[in-house]
Formats: C-alpha cells, sequence, structure tokens
C-alpha cells in the first residue's frame, strides 16, 4: 500500500512522512478512524515508506523488494495480528491466506466483513496472540531494517491479552514500531493508549473523495459527489455504494415520495415488488438515502439551506419537497425510516415492512 492510493489526508501523510525524516517515529502508533475509513491503509503505507529502500519525498517507490514483499504480505520482518476465532490453534499466522486475499481485494474493509471473509460470527485476539508476538521479536530482523507489529482491531483484545503486551509496548526491542489500528478507541484500556502516540484519521472530504471517484472510478462529478454525501466520505461505505451498479437511489427516494403524497397505491404496491427484490444491503442503502434527504429538507424547512451538502437536481427536490412536508411532522418521518431499516436488518418481509412504512409516511406528509 502507498500514500498516492489513499484519497487525500494530505496532512496526515504529511505528519508520518516528516516523522521519518527526521527521525522522530514513536515506537507504537495508534491509527484511529471509524470502520470502513482508511486507518489501516494509512499504517500499511506508513509500513511500507518506513522500510522503502528508495523513498521519495512524499511516497514509497512501490518497486524495490522491500516494497513488493510488504505489497504481497510477504515481508518476514512485517508481523500482523487480527481478530480469529481465538485459542492457540486459530492465531493469525493461520489465516495469512485469506488476510492477504482481504488485504488486497479491499484494505477499507471492516471488521464484519473480514468475520465473513473466515467464516466466523465474532472474533477476538487472544492472549495466545500476544505470546506470539512476544516471541517473533525476541528473533533477530531477517533483512536488518523495522520490524513492524501491525494489530489490527486492537480493541479485540481481551484484557489478558492487553496486558501481556504492555511491557513490550512500551520499551519494544531496538528497531521495532507497533502499528496499532482501532475502530472504536473506547473501547481500549487507557494503558494501552497511553503507551501509544495518536494517529488521527478523519474522513474524506468532498473534493478528495469526488477526485479519487472521478479519477480511479471514471465517474462523472455528479455521480461522485452524490456517492460522497451517502457514504458522508467514508471509503468503504463508497465503494460498497458502487458496488449496487444500477441502483439509483435519488429516482427511487423521488418517486417514493411522490406516490406517498399522492397516496397512490396503484404506484406503491408495484415499487415494493421491486424493492422487495433488491438485497438486503441495496435495501438498507435506499433507506439510508431517506434518511440524509429528510435532514436536508429538515434544513430547508428551518432555513438554513447554507448547510445544505446537495447539488442540481437532488437540491431541487428538497427545495420542492421541503414546501408539501409538515414541519412538525419531519421527525417523525425520519424515524418510521429509522425503524423500517431496523426491521429490514432483522430479516423482516421486506414488502410488509416496505408497505407498511409507505402508507405511515403518506398519512404524516399531508
Amino acid at each position: 500500500m502507498l500514500f498516492s492510493e489513499i484519497p487525500g489526508l494530505n496532512e496526515i501523510k504529511k505528519h508520518l512522512i516528516n516523522s521519518v525524516k527526521t527521525n522522530h517515529v514513536a515506537h507504537a502508533l495508534l491509527f484511529d478512524g471509524e470502520a470502513g475509513s482508511a486507518a489501516l491503509p494509512m499504517a500499511l503505507a506508513f509500513a511500507t515508506y518506513i522500510n522503502c529502500i528508495n523513498p521519495s519525498e512524499t511516497d514509497a517507490c512501490g518497486i524495490c523488494p522491500t516494497c513488493q514483499k510488504i505489497s504481497k504480505i510477504a515481508h518476514p520482518d512485517f508481523l500482523f495480528a487480527y481478530p480469529t476465532a481465538g485459542g492457540k490453534k486459530v492465531l493469525s499466522e493461520n489465516f495469512i491466506k485469506e488476510w492477504r486475499s482481504f488485504i488486497q481485494n479491499n484494505p477499507f474493509g471492516t471488521l464484519s466483513e473480514w468475520l465473513e471473509e473466515i467464516d466466523i460470527k465474532q472474533g477476538n485476539i487472544p492472549v495466545e496472540e500476544s505470546r506470539q508476538i512476544i516471541q517473533n521479536l525476541s528473533l533477530k530482523s531477517y533483512e536488518g531494517g523495522y520490524k513492524i507489529v501491525l494489530i489490527w482491531m486492537v480493541e479485540a483484545m481481551g484484557q489478558s491479552a492487553a496486558n501481556a503486551l504492555l511491557k513490550i509496548l512500551e520499551e519494544p526491542p531496538e528497531k521495532t514500531i507497533f502499528l496499532l489500528v482501532t475502530a472504536n478507541i473506547n473501547r481500549l484500556l487507557t494503558t494501552i493508549i497511553s503507551r501509544t502516540q495518536r494517529v488521527a484519521i478523519r474522513n474524506s472530504n468532498s473534493d478528495e473523495l469526488t477526485q479519487f471517484l472521478t479519477t480511479s472510478r471514471n465517474l462523472s462529478e455528479e455521480r461522485a459527489k452524490q456517492i460522497y454525501f451517502l457514504s458522508e466520505g467514508n471509503i468503504n461505505k463508497a465503494l460498497e455504494i458502487l458496488e449496487q451498479k444500477d441502483q439509483n437511489e435519488k429516482t427511487w427516494f423521488a418517486n417514493w415520495m411522490r406516490y406517498c403524497y399522492a397516496f397512490d397505491l396503484g404506484k406503491l404496491i408495484p415499487l415494493a415488488d421491486e424493492f422487495d427484490a433488491l438485497t438486503k444491503e441495496s435495501q438498507k442503502g435506499l433507506f439510508d438515502y431517506g434518511l440524509k434527504i429528510i435532514r436536508e429538507i429538515y434544513l430547508q424547512c428551518v432555513g438554513t439551506e447554507s448547510l445544505i451538502k446537495l447539488e442540481g437536481d437532488e437540491l431541487q427536490f428538497v427545495q420542492k419537497f421541503s414546501k408539501v412536508f409538515k414541519f412538525e411532522n419531519i421527525g417523525q418521518i425520519s424515524d418510521l425510516i429509522s425503524e423500517a431499516q431496523m426491521l429490514i436488518e432483522r430479516n423482516v418481509r421486506a414488502k410488509i415492512v416496505f408497505l407498511d412504512t409507505s402508507l405511515s409516511v403518506a398519512k404524516l406528509i399531508k
């Protein structure tokens, strides 16, 4: 992974690169970003830069033997720990093939996606993993560079596993760096946090994600901005939306609201059949889009148009539809859609959920 493969976040990249140039690399860094953010890719890019034989001013070279080995997750001095089923026989090293595939296919992936990859319901990092790390660090570096330990989803460590690492985390062997990645810093022991230097990983802003999607995925600027709005700058969510190739959230939601406003059962029932045929993720995605549009309608109704993030047809829809919404009912409509999302998650029949929600929304719109 290279810094250039991560959309934006230039201030974070610059900070990390400067720490290497000035020889002020902390012995333990904590990359803190929400699930689906660039926290793991940033840690991987930093590890690549540290050990690169011919780094430039802004990135690793990507072509030297060290960069090649790290990109293939095959460098002998780059150790990984991540949630598995736990226990002595199911340590991270037993899942390295799956981990390599996971990283190369979607480095922005989430814990739930990783657990699905290895077909387990709940993962953890057991104390045996900590002991294995300590044992591996007692050996000399194979290639003479930094030995790097990357622990992904460090919050999955139980207290005994975390406590076993405290001493070596505070005083690691020479030329050893710990890179911890978390999606929930509030679940970490304070003793872990106090021994690391936090690197806050924000979501991409509109310009960063739009440029990434237009250049790497050949999207129109309008579609890229729409995906930013839907994903709120979360790269993994943006890529998930892209996989739903035939989904047009804007048209679907606009038609749904028009049919609700007209109380047109002749249109709502066929729309419910279409909704029922979609995947669960697409169904949840459409409701999620609806919640975001309802929020923008609220901003329009209360006179805070400057906070609205939409452009083009979506902005026109919000401006027009805000005139027919009863302001006092907007909160209830939002609650109805949120409840529908929850029911879909719980595998309630989608057609029934959609029709029931539609009838309730129709009553509140008028």
